[in-house]
Parts: structure tokens; C-alpha cells; sequence
């Protein structure tokens, strides 16, 4: 029985997986050294970061960025070593023993599938955990204008709650508005309003959530909108249980961008999105969400379309494959943004956007295969 990988598959494999190597290190050093490094040495000089923090701030930095460099990389390591095979005459020898495109691809393909992998866990795992390291040493990130609504069974606004500014479980400025039961055909009726001036995501000893006001005035509005009872308390609960949880983690996630939540986390602030009626915001995180599983699929296409601009004619000019290349790598992620557009004002299903790209790769390898005659 022959082995798997062979002495051929040990030497291609060795010989992209160098070039991917030299080539994610170069994206990664054009990327980090222009703005990046200057702003960090910048806030060293300043006092702002000590060397070990500015030291951490650039390594913390690094997931986000290899995120994108291991497609980029893949691609242009594999079209850099087949097209110096073409160069040498060495791919004209492997087809001339009887080996097929796809028995050379091998283990270009198994490279590609760890290079997924390893591209799937940086989303998952490492950009989250690293964007979490930079808030907490670049002290949060405090936002305003958080709105919560909480409606009944039919749909019809009970109570909304207005955080001027939020960090952390501590908000500030907090407007509770509480809506009658009376609906008029342009309005819901406002039954009390809440000002208070701090709040707190707490737990009680039975691990139930709430969330607490402070400080607050309470103005009571009768049906002809004016103000007939105000009164003051130290403390009052208007939000429990589920309610209180789920508002929090919508509250806390909208303020990330996807790339700070974990898979999981993100699946779970989807489901709590769709439940709330939260239609845009809902289809762009699907939108995010389809797109970890495929852009690292992404990595295998671009090995492929790698390969195939690789195979040349001895004479044929080098620039043409990589101008390709670069031209492909261009579009994907200078269009990804117009799809996101797409998938969150409902022009296209979630999953139609997110998958389009990969899908253009592989007719864009489809027809190169066909024009290359292989």
C-alpha cells in the first residue's frame, strides 16, 4: 500500500508552506508598521503606554491581522511556488509522468484545510480574546444612547428604557418611560416616566438579575399628558429576571463589533435579536455569522485559484498571475462591506451575502481551469 503523502507531496508541501509562511509575515509587517507601530511608540514616548504595555498592545494587535493574512498569504505562497515549478519545467515533468491536476493539488489541498482551520479558531477564539485584552488595557469603550423597548404579547411598547451612557454593568442617566394600555392611532400613551441618575446590572444572592436604578424621579402622567404625581426613591428595580439578562447582553454586545464575540456568544445575540424585533441589527450579525464558517473556506479557494494562476507557459510574464491575484484579493474584502449593506437592509438574505464570495472564487477557478487546459 502507498503512503499517503509521498516524497512529491512532502517537497510541495514543505515548498508552499515556506512561501505562505514569508508571505503572511510580510502582510503582517506592511499592515502593523505604517499607523499601528507609529501610534504605539507615540503613547510610549507620551507616557501613556509603558514599553511592556505597547509591547502587548502590538501582539493583542496581531490576531485581527492574521485573520486576513492567512487567505492572502495562502494565495500568493501557493501561486509563488507553482509558478516557479512552471518556471523550471518541474510541473511539465510531473504531468509528463502521469500525474494529474488534482493528484499534484493534494497536498497543496491538506496545507489549505489546516490553514482553514487555524483561520477559523483566529475568529473564534484569538480576535475575541485579544479585543477583550486591548479594552481592558485601553479602559473600555463607554457608549450613549443605548435604547431598550419591552413589549407586550401583542407587540405594543410596555416600557422603554434610555441609557445616556453606559461602561461596563454601570449606566448613567437612565429614562424609564412606562406606556399605558390606552392605544391612540398615531401614539401609545406614556403613563409614568423614571429619571434616574445611576443604574447597575446586579445579581441578587439567588442569582437572579436585575437591573437597578438610582437616585431616581418619578413623574406620573395622567391621560391628558400632564404631570399630576411626582415623587423620589433611593432605589427601584425595572427590570428582572430574563428580561433584565437578555437587555444587558443586547445592551453589552452592541456596543462590539462582531469580531469581539465568540462564536457561541454571537449565535446566542442572534437568537436574542430576532426575538426582540431587532431586524437589521439581527441580519447583519447572521450575515457575521455565516461569514466564520465561510471565510475560511475562503483559504481553500484561494490555495486553489493560486495553483491554477501558477501554471504558465515557461515564457509567460510572472506579473499577469500575481496582478490576478491581487486584483481578486482586492475585491473580496473591498466588497465585503457592500454585501453586509445588502444582508442588513434585507436586499438579500443573510446567507446569499455572505456566501457570494466564496462562490465567485469558485467560478472564477472554474473558469480558469477550463482556460488553462488542464
Amino acid at each position: 500500500m502507498k503512503k499517503f503523502f509521498t516524497v512529491y507531496d512532502r517537497y510541495i508541501f514543505k515548498q508552499v508552506l515556506t512561501t505562505t509562511i514569508v508571505a503572511i509575515l510580510l502582510f503582517t509587517i506592511v499592515w502593523i508598521a505604517p499607523e499601528m507601530l507609529l501610534n504605539t511608540i507615540e503613547k510610549i514616548l507620551e507616557g501613556v503606554y509603558t514599553v511592556k504595555t505597547g509591547v502587548l498592545v502590538l501582539i493583542y494587535e496581531l490576531p485581527k491581522i492574521l485573520g486576513k493574512a492567512f487567505p492572502v498569504g495562502l494565495l500568493l505562497g501557493s501561486l509563488f511556488t507553482f509558478d516557479k515549478l512552471s518556471k523550471d519545467s518541474e510541473l511539465t515533468i510531473f504531468r509528463a509522468v502521469g500525474m494529474s491536476f488534482f493528484r499534484i493539488l493534494r497536498p497543496l489541498l491538506v496545507l489549505s484545510f489546516m490553514v482553514t482551520y487555524l483561520c477559523f479558531i483566529t475568529y473564534d477564539k484569538w480576535i475575541p480574546y485579544s479585543c477583550q485584552k486591548l479594552n481592558e488595557i485601553k479602559g473600555g469603550r463607554p457608549i450613549t444612547q443605548y435604547i431598550y423597548t419591552q413589549k407586550d404579547a401583542n407587540n405594543h411598547p410596555d416600557k422603554a428604557v434610555i441609557v445616556s451612557l453606559f461602561n461596563q454593568n454601570t449606566m448613567s442617566d437612565v429614562i424609564v418611560m412606562n406606556f399605558s394600555k390606552e392605544v391612540f392611532s398615531d401614539l401609545h400613551a406614556i403613563s409614568n416616566i423614571m429619571i434616574g441618575k445611576t443604574g447597575k446590572y446586579v445579581l441578587d444572592k439567588d442569582g437572579i438579575p436585575h437591573w437597578v436604578l438610582n437616585d431616581i424621579i418619578s413623574y406620573n402622567i395622567d391621560k391628558n399628558g400632564i404631570f399630576h404625581e411626582i415623587k423620589k426613591f433611593n432605589e427601584i428595580n425595572i427590570l428582572n429576571g430574563h428580561e433584565a439578562e437578555d437587555a444587558y447582553t443586547i445592551m453589552v454586545n452592541s456596543t462590539k463589533r462582531d469580531r469581539d464575540i465568540n462564536n457561541a456568544d454571537l449565535h446566542h445575540y442572534i437568537s436574542l435579536l430576532k426575538r426582540e424585533n431587532l431586524d437589521e441589527e439581527y441580519r447583519l450579525m447572521l450575515n457575521k455569522y455565516y461569514q466564520r464558517f465561510l471565510h475560511p473556506f475562503v483559504c481553500v479557494l484561494l490555495a486553489i485559484l493560486g495553483c491554477l494562476l501558477g501554471f504558465s507557459k515557461p515564457r509567460e510574464q510572472r506579473l499577469i498571475g500575481f496582478t490576478i491575484a491581487i486584483g481578486c484579493i482586492f475585491l473580496y474584502y473591498i466588497t465585503l462591506p457592500f454585501f453586509d449593506l445588502l444582508a442588513e437592509k434585507g436586499v438579500l438574505y443573510p446567507f446569499v451575502t455572505a456566501s457570494f464570495p466564496p462562490f465567485a472564487f469558485l467560478c472564477a477557478i472554474i473558469m480558469f481551469y477550463k482556460s488553462k487546459d488542464l
